[in-house]
């Protein structure tokens, strides 16, 4: 199935996380979690999506789904590593030990266990669950070292002593990483773990990479997303991001700057991250919506992926900057707003000064006390909570934005990624208006 929309999302039902993000043979191929039932969190499958250029997505069905005792109740997320030409995906396997008697898709008091699991493609195209799957990790049963049940997220990556993985735990009330090492990608060993005490209970999606910057300065990023770090918001788990310091023969961690959020909307949670084309660190997310989408002559759902983002390193803050793949599709500046469809993808490039601001649909945007501002409240109405207003960290009296408008997502883009700031919406009208000069760009 084809998609219409500049982002991608949900065909139908319900998606969440992405995994398996990987350009693998000539295309990206790009995995989600999904439950293809209704429009609602239930036993996860994975979905497959393709593209030729991260902008144009093309929906290929299920790739994974319970087939095993170790997975009868979902396969969740993780990561896909190219091999000998073959592609492996790396999941976690889920058995509940009980289960709601009306629906049995529900989770009982979290009762259940969780593995590691691997699946191994020979095109990425066919994916044989019955006979190609294993179990390469089982439970963990010492809580010490980890949780017997919220132990996910395998990121698998290769280096020059061998190949890597970092799961998210939890232990003794806080978040931990574990790390493990192979030969050969199908016998693991424990190498090591990390954790601190003031970063939630539990860490999800982890992914460790290294990237050097424009001064050729090497360096390690480590995202994850942390459950707990923000109580009493509309949702209290968060997509962070840090330098760090990472020693790959006995893998120890050491964080040695403060965490920054990869986007100051709240919206966006587990990204992933691997390499494009051009060999550009590029990052895929989830943006979580609190309602699904019921338009005519397409079935309702949830869920969708945020834009394609390049991560870079500039004295010492991490950038998420537009892909240029996206930057290039937008190709003809409207001279008149009457031609602008706004049931369509549009691009606005603007420069705020102290006091300005923009309206789009009911959407505010303003730049004020030195912060970027945002307002969903006149498109995000008969929701609850605390997710209306945003802010970016200080930016001073100016500023450059790049905003990416869709009819329930609006992406802005801070100083060329400095920062970015995105929100799903509802209702948007057919308004635009600003303080300020801008130009708005369509496809």
């Amino acid at each position: 199935m084809k998609i219409d929309q500049l982002h991608l999302k949900a065909p139908g039902s319900w998606i969440n996380d992405p995994n398996g993000f990987i350009y693998y043979q000539g295309e990206y191929h790009l995995f989600y979690q999904y439950f293809p039932y209704d429009t609602m969190w239930g036993t996860m499958h994975w979905g497959h999506a393709v593209s030729q250029d991260l902008i144009d997505w093309e929906h290929r069905g299920i790739a994974l789904f319970p087939s095993k005792g170790y997975d009868r109740n979902g396969c969740f997320s993780g990561s896909a590593i190219e091999a000998e030409g073959k592609l492996y995906l790396y999941y976690t396997g889920v058995k509940y030990e009980a289960f709601n008697e009306e629906n049995v898709h529900l989770i009982v008091d979290q009762r259940f266990e969780s593995s590691q699991a691997l699946l191994v493609s020979e095109d990425g195209m066919t994916f044989d669950n019955l006979n190609k799957k294993r179990m390469i990790l089982p439970p963990i049963l010492d809580p010490q070292q980890g949780d017997r049940a919220h132990t996910r997220d395998p990121k698998v990556w290769k280096s020059e002593k061998g190949y890597y993985m970092v799961l998210g735990t939890r232990s003794e009330g806080q978040g931990k990483l574990l790390f493990y090492r192979s030969e050969d990608l199908l016998h693991w060993h424990y190498v090591n773990s990390y954790s601190r005490p003031d970063l939630g209970h539990m860490w999800e999606c982890p992914d460790l990479f290294p990237l050097t910057d424009q001064e050729g300065q090497e360096h390690t990023i480590l995202l994850m997303s942390p459950e707990g770090v923000h109580e009493g918001a509309l949702y209290s788990s968060h997509a962070l991001c840090s330098l760090v310091s990472f020693q790959e023969e006995n893998a120890q961690l050491e964080i040695t700057k403060p965490f920054q959020m990869v986007d100051y909307g709240q919206d966006l949670y587990a990204p992933q991250t691997n390499l494009d084309a051009e060999g550009r660190r590029v990052m895929i997310a989830w943006m979580r919506m609190p309602k699904r989408v019921e338009s005519a002559g397409e079935k309702p759902w949830i869920g969708m992926m945020c834009l394609p983002r390049v991560i870079e390193v500039t004295r010492g803050h991490i950038y998420f900057r537009v892909h240029p793949q996206v930057m290039q599709s937008f190709k003809r500046e409207l001279s008149s707003l009457q031609e602008l469809d706004y049931s369509k993808p549009f691009h606005i490039s603007v420069s705020f000064a102290t006091g300005d601001a923009m309206n789009i649909g009911g959407y505010r945007i303003a730049l004020e006390q030195g912060a970027l501002c945002t307002d969903r409240s006149k498109v995000f109405e008969g929701l609850e909570g605390s997710g209306m207003q945003f802010h970016t960290p200080e930016i001073g009296s100016a500023c450059k934005l790049d905003i990416f408008v869709e009819p329930n997502l609006i992406e802005i883009f801070v100083n060329e990624g400095e920062y970015v700031l995105s929100n799903i919406v509802y209702g948007l009208r057919s308004t635009l208006s600003s303080t300020t000069f801008f130009k708005v760009w369509v496809q």
